[in-house]
C-alpha cells in the first residue's frame, strides 16, 4: 500500500474512532442506559484492536525515510484518541456514582428551602410552580434519597429513591407533590 493510502487509512481510523466513541459516550450521558455502557466497553476493546493494527502498519511503513515524518504524524493523530478515551471512561465512572435527578414542582405553590438528603446533601433555594431543576447527588455508599421542602410554611418530605449504592448512578425525573413510582 502506498504512503498516501496509509496516511488516509490512519486518519480515517482516528476520526471514525473519535466520532463513534463520542456518539456512544453522548448517548450514555443523556440516557444513563446500561446497554450504552456495555456497548461503550465493547467498542473500546474492538476499536482498540483495530487501531493497534493500523498503528502497527503505519509504524512498519515509517522505515521509509522519505515519508517518515508524515507517517509518524498520522500515528500521533491516532494516539490522541487515547487521552480522550481515558477522559470519557473517567467521566463515565463519575456518572456511575452520581444520581442526576430532575426535580419538577408539580404543586400549586412555590416551594422553598428544598433539601435533598441521602448519600450527599444538596439544597435548592426555591422552585416555582412548574419549574424544574436538575441536581447531581453523589453516591457515597448504600443510602436512600429523600427530599424535604417548605410548602406554604409547612415542612413536607417525600421519598425519592428507596435504595442506591455505588455504581448505580442514573438519570431520573421526580415530580414533587404528586405520587411517583419509587423504582428502587
Amino acid at each position: 500500500m502506498n504512503t498516501e493510502k496509509l496516511i488516509k487509512l490512519g486518519r480515517n481510523t482516528a476520526l471514525s474512532s473519535f466520532l463513534f466513541g463520542t456518539l456512544i459516550f453522548g448517548l450514555y450521558f443523556f440516557t444513563s442506559s446500561f446497554m450504552m455502557l456495555i456497548v461503550g466497553y465493547g467498542f473500546v476493546a474492538f476499536v482498540g484492536l483495530i487501531n493497534i493494527g493500523v498503528l502497527s502498519i503505519l509504524l512498519n511503513a515509517a522505515n521509509d525515510k522519505i515519508n517518515r515524518k508524515k507517517l509518524l504524524g498520522t500515528c500521533g493523530l491516532m494516539l490522541l484518541n487515547i487521552p480522550i478515551m481515558i477522559l470519557y471512561c473517567w467521566f463515565a465512572i463519575i456518572l456511575l456514582d452520581t444520581m442526576r435527578i430532575t426535580f419538577t414542582n408539580c404543586t400549586q405553590t412555590n416551594l422553598t428551602e428544598i433539601n435533598i438528603v441521602g448519600c450527599e446533601t444538596e439544597h435548592l433555594d426555591k422552585l416555582e410552580i412548574g419549574e424544574s431543576k436538575t441536581v447531581w447527588v453523589g453516591i457515597t455508599g448504600d443510602c436512600t434519597i429523600n427530599i424535604n421542602y417548605l410548602e406554604n410554611g409547612q415542612r413536607k418530605e417525600e421519598n425519592v429513591a428507596g435504595y442506591v449504592t455505588s455504581s448505580m448512578g442514573q438519570k431520573m425525573n421526580f415530580k414533587i407533590g404528586v405520587p411517583n413510582e419509587i423504582l428502587f
